[in-house]
Order: structure tokens, then sequence, then C-alpha cells
């Protein structure tokens, strides 16, 4: 309800900057009501990028106690009690973890589970750790070696995004202020000169000329936001 409100909120900031019409806010409100969801995709990528972390500190506290001669149904079980006190019951990981343990004493394949795992999740980082899982348990690898070199790859990886997003985390500060110059600046033309604009909003011509401003400015927000946006 609050992210519905925030999206009205700016298609009714738009439609008076732009266009000074109610028609034109009426003909926005979907788009407002579309907020949610755009919002729900950062929201997401937050949660995965929290739940990977999560899951390298997983796999390394598995590692050790496999290390220590625990087998692998007691080692996800004690891991679920270690995850459990470092994040909480309620945590992703935590939660994760339970429907291993659950599955492994119910006879499942751990490989299995934990392709369903990177499947719920959407973390391909889980998904092949899986696919590794599984050939080396098949082959007779060392599973505890396994286990450390992946928890080191995945670190690794981790490490790299966190350096991507502090280098960028200026731009995206930078981009935001960008992103509310233009309604800044018409909002303040038009507080200090009264009726600068209204040759924009009561002709055909200008209305036209506004509604180009609003795409090309739509346009640019949007191939910031892809370039920001680095994936690895």
């Amino acid at each position: 309800m609050g992210l519905s409100a925030i999206g009205l909120g700016l298609c009714g900031l738009t439609a008076y900057v732009f266009y000074r019409s109610f028609f034109a806010f009426i003909l926005l409100m979907p788009l407002g009501f579309l907020y949610p969801i755009y919002k729900k995709k950062d929201l997401k990528k937050k949660r995965l990028r929290q739940l990977t972390l999560q899951f390298k500190e997983a796999i390394q506290v598995l590692s050790s106690f496999l290390s220590a001669g625990y087998s692998l149904e007691n080692g996800l079980f004690m891991s679920m009690r270690e995850l459990e006190a470092l994040y909480g019951k309620d945590a992703m990981i935590t939660e994760e973890f339970e429907r291993l343990a659950a599955g492994v004493r119910m006879n499942r394949p751990v490989e299995q589970l934990l392709a369903e795992f990177g499947e719920r999740s959407g973390i391909q980082d889980v998904d092949h750790f899986a696919q590794v899982f599984g050939m080396a348990r098949r082959s007779g690898g060392e599973l505890v070696e396994i286990i450390r070199q992946s928890a080191g790859v995945i670190r690794d990886k981790i490490q790299v995004q966190e350096e991507i997003q502090t280098m960028t985390a200026a731009r995206i500060f930078e981009q935001k202020i960008m992103n509310g110059i233009p309604f800044g600046m018409i909002l303040y033309i038009d507080f200090t000169s009264p009726g600068f604009f209204d040759i924009m909003y009561g002709t055909w011509m200008g209305r036209l000329i506004m509604t180009l401003c609003l795409a090309f400015y739509m346009g640019a927000v949007m191939l910031s936001g892809k370039i920001l946006d680095i994936e690895i």
C-alpha cells in the first residue's frame, strides 16, 4: 500500500510538472500501481545478495563440521544450529538448511535437495554447488576439500561484487540526485517566474514538446540504471 502511494505521488508530480493536467494524472495512474513491482525487483536483488552471503557462510560452517569428522546428516543438523545462532531461526538460510537436514533424514540425495534450493532461491551459485557436489559423490571425491574450494570461489565472487558496489555507490547516489534535477528546475522556475511555462501547457505544440522531454527523461533514467546495474 505504501509503495502504491509513492507511485501515485510520483505520477501526480509528473503530471503537474510536465502537463499541469489532472487528465494526465489519470492516464499515468496505472504506472503508479506498477511502481511496487519495480521496487520488488530491487528488494529481490537485495534478498538474493543477502542469501548468497549467508550461503557462503553456511557451506564454510558445513565444511568445518565435516572436517571434524561429522557425518553429512549430522553436519547439516549442526550447521543448521550454528546458522540459527548466527542469523536467527527465521533467517532464509536457516530455513533452507532445515529443509536440507529434513530431506537427508528421509534419505533423499543431497545434490537433489541442493538443486531444489537453487531453483527456489534463483541463486546460480547454489545450483553450481549442487552439480559439483553430485559429481564429487558419484566419483568418490573428497567432499570436504570440494566444499572448501567451492566456498572459496563463492567468497571471491562476493568480494568482487562488494568492491563493485562500493565503487558505484557514489555514482548511484549521484544518479538519484540527477533524476530529481529536472523536476526541481521546472518547479523552481515556475515558482520564481510564474507564467514562464504557460505556453508549454496551453498549446498542442507545447504539450508535444513536454511529452518528448518526458520520454527522453524516462529513457535516460532507465539507461543510467542499466549502466550502474553490474552483474557478475
